[in-house]
């Protein structure tokens, strides 16, 4: 074994820019710290912290997507190489609060610059094309949060200005669908066209497709904002910020009533399922900070990805999955794709 010893393990085995991951190693010479470095491909990551078993490295700026190799480096020694998932920047200079949405027509993808309460934003919507040309799409919502398509396709987006969730044409015109909805942020619609928002001081309201609003479900009031998302049974998945440590992941039964499917993750925002029925959740976990992974059973919780001020995520048709921080999009090819309700 050289003096750069080897990898076993890095947790989590993807990340974008800014994240933190644990390389767990064997046998690596850390007697000189200065003469250490840990590569992602040809890139130094700074490190957090050094030890012969186990190195906490930042994820670095990369310009590759996809594999890359992770090498540790002591002295002139490297180890074997182990592959990492690297995600790349689509856009920045944006304001994301909630899960971006692709729009099921074409496959584009769109994501908010949703500015502070109030603050009328000459753009607050972008389109991202599968090409990865970013274009602006409309201003006329103010504080646009959530957005969602319903099964003809048709956009809306819900404002926490005023309440009122936007049905967006395909001439770019905000026509206001539902109102009196609080602080609206997240929305879902599920298999009938029922559409779901959340408002954040602490009521999820079932809107009809004739945009009826009626009060559904009572929970926790938000710091933030309600994320909302339905599963493969059916039920509705919402999240939401509050000032503890240890906040929920919020399971209603189409009858409204609520349970609790899982406990202990801090801030926890967007969230969205795989084909497989995998839960995935922009949250911290014991502290550690990107998208959160769950079982059908919420049986256990794992670190799926690695990054710093994540809101929200979206599944793309090709495998990828669109990581929105709160300034940014990425996109990581990890060969999976959403739940189709």
């Amino acid at each position: 074994m050289t003096k750069a010893g080897q990898i076993i393990r890095i947790d989590p085995p993807a990340g974008i820019a800014g994240g933190e991951v644990v390389i767990e190693c064997d046998g690596f010479d850390t007697s000189d710290p200065s003469r250490c470095a840990v590569w992602f491909g040809d890139q130094r990551a700074p490190l957090v912290a050094l030890g012969p078993k186990r190195v906490l490295a930042v994820v670095p700026e990369l310009k590759q997507v996809g594999a890359v190799e992770v090498k540790l480096q002591s002295d002139e020694a490297q180890s074997a190489p182990v592959s990492f998932t690297a995600g790349r920047m689509l856009a920045e200079d944006l304001h994301p609060v909630a899960n971006p949405a692709f729009d099921p027509d074409d496959g584009s993808l769109f994501v908010t610059r949703s500015g502070s309460r109030g603050e009328q934003l000459p753009v607050s919507l972008f389109r991202i094309d599968r090409d990865g040309e970013v274009k602006e799409f409309s201003g006329d919502i103010t504080n646009p949060t959530g957005i969602a398509f319903d099964g003809e396709g048709q956009m809306f987006v819900t404002s926490r200005a005023d309440g009122t969730v936007y049905r967006v044409t395909p001439f770019k015109e905000a026509v206001p669908f539902a109102k009196n909805l609080g602080i609206a942020t997240g929305i879902a619609i599920d298999r009938s066209g029922t559409m779901f928002v959340g408002d954040r001081t602490g009521t999820i309201y079932r809107v009809s497709r004739i945009g009826e609003e009626k009060s559904w479900a009572e929970l926790e009031p938000s710091v933030s904002a309600y994320h909302l998302a339905f599963g493969p049974d059916n039920a509705l998945y919402v999240t939401g910020p509050s000032v503890t440590s240890s906040d929920s992941i919020y399971r209603i039964e189409p009858s409204g009533e609520v349970h609790v499917f899982y406990k202990g993750l801090g801030r926890p925002q967007g969230l969205a399922f795989d084909e497989h029925g995998n839960l995935y959740v922009a949250a911290s976990l014991r502290g550690r900070r990107g998208i959160v992974s769950f079982p059908p059973d919420g049986a256990k919780a794992e670190l799926f990805l690695a990054g710093n001020n994540l809101v929200g995520l979206a599944f793309g048709p090709d495998g990828n999955l669109i990581v929105a921080s709160i300034d940014s999009v990425h996109t990581v090819p990890i060969g999976l794709k959403g739940t189709l309700l």
